[in-house]
């Protein structure tokens, strides 16, 4: 979902640890396309996009994207698992070269980062308690509504500017919305579509999935530090190619062919089409 906005902590955090990071592990702008191995930050805590096998190893769509884009570049590719909040300031540090994480591109981002073109498009979605009568956004703006929201996300931040009569929840992880809602502790979870389907259709008993668009589109992209021109073009050569060699769709048929059905049935756009909507 991605379908994130990083708090403004973490990236005063950034700026604060600038000054202390380890300079043997940062690169500038100029040479990072020039190292053996490109380090990607993610967060390992959001399947099918950026998860870990039965081994504990990176697994998804962000891990085979990444794979493939060393590959073409002739680089190796280590990822470091990272908490979603301190993603950009490990970029930003040299802790990490780039950022695939399901990340949103925001004007608020960009001040901090430069971001790739964009390699998918996403929908905020809601998901509800079964009971709690909800048909709408609106509906979950009203006293004695709480919300169950991952801290940083950007459905955090709708909440936060939209939904203020509703008692906010922030949460660490996905997961622990989701089991606000199942177990009637909260109304309603904010995230991108492909989630609150997945989650929904885990738990059809105890919750409703609630598809009515609210919001613009949200662009996801990859995050280089400022000026990384090199492998910010890098970035965008190969996402053209990939679209172009259908490598999302076999990221689609690997790892979200049950989601593309279900998205072509309701009628939604998938959200590796980034095409201008007309």
């Amino acid at each position: 979902m991605h379908r994130r906005n990083l708090l403004v902590f973490a990236v005063l955090g950034a700026a604060a640890l600038a000054g202390c990071s380890d300079s043997s592990q940062t690169s500038t702008p100029a040479d990072t396309l020039d190292k053996d191995v490109l380090t990607v930050g993610m967060e390992l805590a959001y399947p099918p996009f950026e998860g870990k096998d039965a081994a504990g190893n990176p697994a998804g769509v962000s891990p085979d994207f990444m794979a493939d884009f060393g590959k073409a570049v002739g680089k190796k590719i280590r990822i470091e698992n990272i908490a979603f909040d301190g993603l950009v300031p490990a970029l930003v540090t040299g802790k990490v070269d780039m950022v695939m994480s399901s990340m949103t591109i925001t004007d608020a981002r960009r001040a901090t980062v430069d971001f790739s073109v964009p390699y998918a498009n996403a929908m905020l979605a809601l998901l509800t308690r079964k009971d709690a009568s909800i048909r709408s956004i609106e509906d979950l703006n009203a006293p004695g509504r709480t919300l169950a929201l991952k801290i940083g996300s950007t459905g955090h931040l709708y909440a936060q500017k939209h939904l203020t009569k509703a008692k906010i929840t922030a949460l660490a992880d996905e997961s622990a919305c989701v089991m606000e809602i199942v177990g009637g502790k909260a109304d309603g979870f904010i995230y991108d579509q492909l989630t609150i389907y997945r989650n929904q259709q885990r738990n059809p008993k105890a919750t409703n999935a609630i598809f009515i668009p609210f919001q613009d589109v949200e662009p996801w992209g990859i995050a280089v530090r400022k000026g990384d021109v090199k492998l910010k073009e890098a970035l965008d050569k190969f996402i053209a190619d990939y679209r172009a060699a259908r490598g999302f769709e076999k990221l689609t048929q690997k790892h979200l062919s049950d989601e593309k059905t279900a998205f072509d049935r309701l009628g939604f756009r998938w959200f590796f089409d980034t095409t201008p909507e007309k």
